[in-house]
């Protein structure tokens, strides 16, 4: 499971779902579905999303458990 801080970033910046896509090349109902947890983007989409956000991928991307609750380090 991944969970995504994808609106945050997007306020941050003042950018409507709309704009996010056309910057990623993707239709804006995949950032909405994104946004949603619908399911999760490939690793380039991740990537170019981190990119227009301006912060590492994990800045908005954060991978966890299967049961969803946060990874605790080894």
């Amino acid at each position: 499971m991944i969970r995504n801080r994808m609106k945050e970033h997007r306020a941050r910046l003042g950018l409507k779902q709309e704009d996010l896509a056309r910057l990623v090349g993707v239709r804006r109902e995949t950032i909405g579905n994104l946004e949603k947890g619908r399911y999760n983007p490939s690793l380039v989409l991740a990537w170019n999303i981190a990119k227009v956000f301006g912060v590492p991928i994990e800045e908005v991307f954060t991978v966890l458990p299967e049961d969803g609750s946060p990874e605790t380090p080894s």
